[in-house]
């Protein structure tokens, strides 16, 4: 088990990830101390009146401070960094902002993980940074590529860093349902097109993944699980059945399919059963490979996915 014994910290912890991170750990893997590193002071409060557990601890504080992260990782053995500024409409409009963030922050995590001794990183990427059309994918792949970069810092034996990428985690505050489940009530959902199609995942089975993900990293791959797509149109009828739509038009940034790993990038990648996994390309990189080389061609897309949810499944999934 990766995380027994270990103190474990998690950067943007009140969000829906850390949150049932937090849970499952503390529940299931056996840790020293789990931190929860974030810079609301509110949700760190709501979350620790759910909690009762002598193992958790709570950091106020910002990935853009690195002296405060520097602080946060000492004796620290695992960082899951989640913290991000992810819509995508504030992105767009607050560009310094998300490049702050997403971008700056992921830097500044790989100098504090170093500096402080963490045995290893793992950070929580997005479908949107494959081939990504809006700033916010755009600075998601600048932070992959960062903490895959960042194991040549470490020559090999100090952080290790890989990257865990996957598309939208059902009933997430970034994800659509929310937004349905209220349009149910005023009698139409708005679709922007109804030829879209989404990776969906639950917040569970992100978690889930991740830990496997802790356990079998050396440092330098991007893994990507294979999950299910759906159509946004079913999605409506599983949140909202027989209510009527209204075709309002794809936002700006936004793509009709979601792409995960493209064509370029299956070069270097492998296909590991439930899961695929990206190699870097770098000299310095020496791990074991295993896996089936994807074939040439290969793209992995929410249209083009074998994988498919039913109406009822994805019901089922959000509790409805």
């Amino acid at each position: 088990m990766p995380l027994r014994n270990k103190t474990v910290l998690v950067t943007g912890g009140t969000g829906s990830f850390g949150r049932t991170f937090v849970d499952i750990v503390l529940a299931e893997c056996e840790p020293k101390k789990v931190i929860v590193f974030s810079r609301d002071e509110l949700k760190q409060f709501e979350m620790a009146q759910h909690i009762a557990d002598d193992r958790i601890r709570f950091f106020l504080g910002d990935v853009r401070d690195l002296e405060r992260l520097a602080r946060a990782f000492k004796g620290v053995d695992i960082v899951v960094h989640a913290a991000a500024l992810k819509q995508i409409p504030a992105a767009e409009y607050n560009p310094f902002e998300a490049i702050k963030t997403n971008v700056l922050g992921a830097e500044n995590v790989i100098s504090a993980a170093e500096d402080a001794g963490v045995e290893k990183v793992i950070a929580l990427s997005t479908d949107k940074a494959a081939s990504p059309i809006n700033l916010y994918g755009a600075t998601k792949l600048c932070s992959d590529k960062l903490f895959i970069a960042g194991n040549a810092y470490s020559g090999g034996k100090g952080c290790r860093f890989s990257v865990v990428r996957y598309g939208n985690v059902v009933g997430s505050r970034g994800s659509v349902i929310p937004l349905f489940k209220q349009k149910r009530l005023e009698g139409k959902i708005p679709i922007t097109d109804p030829r879209m199609t989404r990776f969906w995942i639950t917040s569970e089975q992100g978690v889930r993944f991740v830990i496997a993900c802790l356990d079998r990293m050396q440092g330098g791959e991007l893994f990507v699980p294979k999950i299910p797509s759906m159509r946004i149109v079913d999605l409506a009828e599983a949140v909202a059945p027989g209510c009527p739509t209204q075709i309002v038009g794809i936002r700006p940034g936004e793509k009709l399919h979601e792409l995960m790993i493209g064509e370029d990038d299956a070069r270097r990648g492998v296909d590991m059963g439930d899961h695929y996994v990206l190699l870097p390309e770098f000299p310095w990189w020496n791990g074991e490979k295993g896996g089936t080389p994807l074939t040439e061609g290969f793209i992995y897309r929410s249209d083009t996915n074998t994988q498919w949810l039913t109406v009822e499944e994805l019901r089922h999934m959000i509790g409805d």
